[in-house]
């Protein structure tokens, strides 16, 4: 007799069964064991996002890039916000980048155990897979839009007077450990999401305005030197706060470097994670019920 959520211990030829408690009720060598199947959930993620659509992949760089060029016109042309003398087109698609990143797996994520219902009620896996899934679905996006950032930087800085001048420094291999901080705030947030969508179909609602306010509360149009200086550590309580600064620190150079920030919105995104991961396990007991 085997058991994954459960710790097992042989006394005198009586088999006893104890349930585990701690990190070990989590279960994540479960995810090692169904590797192969996150990979290919994660694969057809991709394959029914952009199936059936005539540009396919390109919406993966269109839709950062429509936004920046909205943004661009109406805070970079019209309200006059300052970023530093950079351009403001590289300005705000460098904070896009984390930040859709980010939001696709909010909405995706977040909506992805009701999604796959029909998974659920007939097939046992961990259910942690589905929205683990949906989230790194999103980098294969954020991947090609990063080759359109690429040669935005060519540009701006071939571009004579546009004020950037490209400079390699150590704070470039950063970007992975930003990265992965991206995702580890996108699946902490969508377990908590998911598993409440399971119980309460208004968190589905909820789901685009929560995504629009937290959007406005995050430095992607305006830089975070815009809020005061003693509101600045309150202000990186948001997690994506760290993440969008500590992008545009890295690849343009700007000198709203991170600190104590990234340190804030780091302990933010691993208490989420982890809080978010043993509520996900507590519900998931049920979810084949209540789905």
């Amino acid at each position: 007799m085997a058991s994954t959520a459960a710790s097992v211990k042989k006394r005198d030829n009586v088999l006893i069964i104890r349930p585990t408690r701690g990190i070990g009720s989590l279960n994540l060598r479960d995810l090692w064991v169904y590797r192969e199947l996150i990979y290919f959930m994660t694969w057809r993620d991709l394959k029914v996002r952009y199936k059936q659509t005539a540009l396919g992949v390109t919406w993966a760089v269109l839709q950062p890039f429509l936004r920046m060029v909205v943004f661009s016109l109406l805070f970079g042309g019209i309200a006059k916000l300052s970023y530093g003398g950079l351009p403001y087109p590289l300005f705000n698609f460098a904070g896009l980048l984390p930040w859709t990143l980010f939001a696709k797996a909010l909405g995706d994520a977040g909506r992805s155990l009701v999604t796959n219902r029909n998974m659920i009620t007939k097939v046992y896996f961990p259910r942690m897979i589905i929205p683990l899934a949906s989230v790194l679905s999103g980098v294969v996006d954020f991947a090609i839009a990063f080759l359109v950032l690429i040669g935005m930087l060519v540009y701006y800085n071939l571009k004579a007077g546009s004020g950037f001048h490209f400079v390699w420094s150590w704070a470039l291999l950063s970007l992975p450990l930003l990265l992965l901080l991206t995702l580890v705030i996108g699946l902490g947030v969508s377990l908590w999401l998911s598993a409440m969508n399971v119980i309460y179909r208004d968190v589905g609602y909820i789901l685009p305005f929560l995504t629009d306010m937290w959007f406005f509360i995050t430095p992607v149009v305006y830089s975070s030197s815009e809020i005061p200086e003693k509101l600045r550590l309150i202000y990186a309580i948001n997690p994506m706060t760290g993440v969008v600064e500590g992008f545009r620190w890295a690849l343009l150079g700007t000198q709203t470097a991170p600190g104590p920030m990234i340190i804030v919105s780091s302990l933010v995104a691993l208490t989420v994670l982890v809080t978010g991961l043993f509520y996900f396990r507590r519900m998931e007991r049920s979810f084949a019920d209540e789905i």
